[in-house]
C-alpha cells in the first residue's frame, strides 16, 4: 500500500489574488477616486463660483469654475503616461497605491484652502494646482483598476469583472452627494431652506473634502495586499517588458489609441452632462424666479441677458440625480454579462445609437411645463433614462479599452485612450454645454445636439474597431508576439 506525499499530490493552484480581493481592490479605489472628483464637481456648481471666482456675473463665475474643473482633464493624459510607464514596466500594484495617495492628498488640501476674500486671486491658483493633481492621479487610477479586475478575471467573465471598477463612478457619486446633502440639512437656514446657507459657504463645504482622508486609508490597506497578475508575470518572463512603453504603444498600437479614444468619447460627454450640467441647469432659477428675487432685493434685473434654468432647489434636484444614479449602477452591472454573452461591439453600437436619439430629445424633457409636478416628472424621467444609458455604455469600457492592447503596453495604451478622451469629452463638455445653453436663451436643445454629434463620432469608431470578446490575455503579451 502506497501513499502520496503532500509534495506529489496534484492540487489546483490557488489564484494569486482571490476574487474577493480583486473585486474589493478595483471597486474601492475607483469609488474613492470618483468620490473625490464628484465632490469637486458639486462644489464647482455650488461653492467655487461664489468663494473663488466672484466676478459679479453668475454665468462668468460658473464658466471660470468649470474651466478649472476641466483643467484636470488636461492633466489626466500626463498622469496616464507617467503611471502607465511605471505600471507597464514594474507592475500594477505600486502605481495603484501611488495614484490613490496622490488623489487623496490633493482632495484633502482642497478642503483646507483659503478663499478669494482671504488671499485674492491666489485662492484660484491654489485650487487649480490641487485640481491638476487630482486629474494627474485619476489619469493612472482607472486603467490600473481595470487591469487588476480584467487580468485576474475567470475565463469568459472579463467584461463582468471589468464592471467592478466602473461601479466606483455611481457609488462615488451617491456617497459624495449624500455627504453634501447631510451637511446642508444639518446646518441652520435662518432664511428658510435655501440652496446654500451662510454656514455652508463658510465651512460646511470643506467637510466632504476632509472626509476623503478616511476613505483613502481604507483603500490603501486593501491595495497593499494585492500581488501582480499572471498576465504581467508572463510578460516579464518572456522578456516582453519594454523600457519605454509609450514609444512602443505609439509605434505599434497607434490605431488602437485612436479607436479607444473615440470609443470613449460619447460616454464622457454624457457622463458630465448628466452630472455637472444638469445640476447647473436644474438648480438655476427660472426667469420669473430670478426677477422676483431681484425685486425683493431691490436690485435691477436684465431679462434679456439672463439665462434661465428650471428653478429646482439644490436638495430636491440632487435627490432626483441620486435616484437616476441608482439606475446608472444597476445597468453598469447588467452590461457586463451582456457584453460577455453577445460581444462588446454589438452592445456598444446599440447603446450609442440610443444615446444619439436621447440627445435629440433634450427639449422634450428639460423645458419647464405649466404644471411644476409635470416638469418634475419629465426631468426625473430624463435623469433615469440618461443614467441608464450611462451605465450601459460605461460598464463594458472596463474590458473594451484594455482588450485593445497587449499586456506589455496595456496600462499605457488603455490609460492614454481613456484620458485623452477626457479632454475631448469631459474637459470641454461642461464649458461647451454652458455656452450652448446661453446661446439657446435657456433652451438646452443645442446641448442635446452636441451630445448626438459626439455619439456619431463614437459610433464610427465602434464600427471600425474589432470585436475583443475572445482576445486571450495569456497569449496577447506583446504586439506581434505570443506567450511561449
Amino acid at each position: 500500500m502506497t501513499t502520496s506525499s503532500p509534495s506529489t499530490r496534484s492540487t489546483p493552484a490557488a489564484p494569486a489574488n482571490p476574487r474577493s480581493r480583486v473585486i474589493t481592490a478595483s471597486l474601492i479605489g475607483t469609488t474613492i477616486e470618483f468620490y473625490d472628483f464628484y465632490a469637486y464637481a458639486t462644489a464647482a456648481v455650488l461653492v467655487f463660483p461664489v468663494l473663488f471666482f466672484p466676478t459679479g456675473n453668475e454665468t462668468t463665475s460658473l464658466l471660470l469654475s468649470f474651466s478649472v474643473f476641466g483643467a484636470a482633464m488636461v492633466a489626466r493624459p500626463l498622469g496616464a503616461v507617467v503611471f502607465g510607464h511605471f505600471g507597464d514596466r514594474f507592475g500594477r500594484k505600486a502605481t495603484l497605491v501611488a495614484s490613490l495617495l496622490t488623489m487623496g492628498v490633493a482632495t484633502f488640501l482642497i478642503g483646507c484652502l483659503p478663499t478669494f476674500n482671504e488671499i485674492g486671486v491666489w485662492a484660484a491658483v491654489l485650487l487649480l494646482i490641487m485640481r491638476l493633481a487630482q486629474g494627474f492621479a485619476l489619469g493612472g487610477e482607472w486603467s490600473g483598476a481595470a487591469l487588476v479586475a480584467t487580468e485576474n478575471a475567470p475565463r469568459g467573465k472579463r467584461a463582468l469583472f471589468g464592471t467592478f471598477p466602473q461601479l466606483g463612478a455611481p457609488i462615488g457619486f451617491i456617497i459624495a452627494n449624500t455627504v453634501f446633502l447631510v451637511i446642508n440639512f444639518a446646518l441652520p437656514h435662518p432664511d428658510g431652506t435655501a440652496q446654500r446657507s451662510a454656514e455652508f459657504l463658510t465651512w460646511g463645504w470643506r467637510v466632504p473634502f476632509l472626509f476623503s482622508a478616511i476613505m483613502v486609508i481604507v483603500g490603501l490597506y486593501v491595495r497593499l495586499k494585492l500581488v501582480e497578475s499572471e498576465s504581467f508575470a508572463k510578460a516579464e518572463k518572456s522578456g516582453a517588458i519594454r523600457k519605454f512603453p509609450l514609444g512602443e504603444v505609439l509605434r505599434r498600437n497607434w490605431k488602437q489609441l485612436i479607436l479607444g479614444t473615440f470609443i470613449m468619447l460619447a460616454t464622457y460627454v454624457l457622463f458630465y452632462l448628466m452630472t455637472s450640467f444638469t445640476l447647473s441647469y436644474g438648480t438655476k432659477p427660472t426667469a420669473e424666479g430670478a426677477a422676483a428675487a431681484a425685486e425683493k432685493a431691490g436690485t435691477a434685473f436684465d431679462a434679456a441677458a439672463y439665462v434661465p434654468g428650471l428653478g429646482f432647489g439644490y436638495t430636491d434636484f440632487v435627490i432626483m440625480q441620486i435616484i437616476g444614479v441608482v439606475f446608472f449602477g444597476v445597468f453598469t452591472m447588467l452590461s457586463g454579462p451582456v457584453a460577455d454573452a453577445i460581444g462588446r461591439k454589438r452592445l456598444l453600437i446599440g447603446v450609442t445609437i440610443a444615446i444619439i436619439v436621447f440627445g435629440l430629445l433634450f427639449s422634450v424633457f428639460l423645458l419647464p411645463a405649466t404644471d411644476p409636478k409635470f416638469t418634475g416628472a419629465l426631468v426625473q424621467a430624463f435623469l433615469v433614462l440618461g443614467f441608464l444609458l450611462m451605465g450601459a455604455t460605461f460598464g463594458p469600457m472596463g474590458a473594451v479599452l484594455p482588450e485593445l492592447f497587449p499586456t506589455n503596453t496595456r496600462y499605457t495604451g488603455s490609460a492614454i485612450s481613456y484620458n485623452v478622451s477626457s479632454i475631448l469629452g469631459a474637459a470641454l463638455a461642461p464649458i461647451v454645454a454652458v455656452a450652448l445653453w446661453a446661446a439657446g436663451d435657456g433652451n438646452p436643445w443645442l446641448v442635446g445636439v452636441y451630445l448626438s454629434v459626439m455619439g456619431v463620432l463614437t459610433l464610427i469608431a465602434l464600427v471600425l474597431s474589432p470585436e475583443t470578446k475572445d482576445v486571450d490575455y495569456d497569449d496577447n503579451i506583446a504586439a506581434g508576439a505570443t506567450a511561449p
